[in-house]
């Protein structure tokens, strides 16, 4: 599990990062970063009921996530809020599909 200081979690964050930050978007995730002060990094994911009305499938996909990125962080360029967001593309797909997927978006993240 992600450890709570590299989650985003309130409201007011998230609202911070579409506000501020930078975006990108294929058709499997759109990606939000925003530059900060701070010494760390931190996620947040984005999977609506457009993806799967079952919150079930829904939690999957952001475990996947978080799984991947817990493993990442520490690739990170330091101070970046990230927010994913996921599109009904990623919904049947099997694990390693999706860990192959955030990579790619993890190679964008990083030249930011």
């Amino acid at each position: 599990m992600l450890r709570k200081e590299n989650r985003i979690r309130l409201k007011k964050e998230f609202d911070q990062v579409f506000k501020g930050g930078s975006s990108f978007y294929n058709k499997k995730f759109g990606v939000k970063i925003l530059k900060t002060e701070s010494n760390i990094s931190r996620l947040g994911i984005i999977v609506n009921k457009k993806v799967s009305k079952k919150a079930v499938e829904r939690n999957r996909i952001k475990r996947i996530i978080r799984d991947f990125f817990k493993n990442e962080i520490e690739n990170l360029k330091l101070g970046r809020d990230i927010v994913i967001i996921v599109f009904p593309e990623e919904l049947n797909k099997k694990k390693a599909e999706i860990e192959k997927d955030l990579a790619i978006i993890l190679n964008k993240i990083k030249k930011q």
